[in-house]
């Protein structure tokens, strides 16, 4: 089945924990069937430290959403 959600749409998650929020697309992972949308589903990662002067670090990351969970709303030309 075709993706027809591109990079930039306006898009409604229509089920899931963040169901009824609004967002864009930031960007979709064809082979996973699966997209990335800006400011919603963020997750945080802590990162260990590589070398003993290094410090760790907690990252914010954008975690993919299943496309079957989203509306598209406006696509962009």
């Amino acid at each position: 089945m075709k993706i027809k959600i591109k990079k930039g749409d306006d898009i409604k998650i229509i089920s899931g924990k963040h169901k009824g929020e609004y967002g864009k697309v930031f960007s979709v992972l064809k082979n996973n069937k699966q997209v990335i949308i800006e400011n919603i589903n963020i997750k945080t990662k802590h990162i260990k430290p590589k070398q003993t002067e290094d410090k760790g670090y907690i990252q914010k990351i954008e975690k993919p959403i299943h496309y079957s969970n989203i509306k598209l709303i406006k696509k962009t030309v």
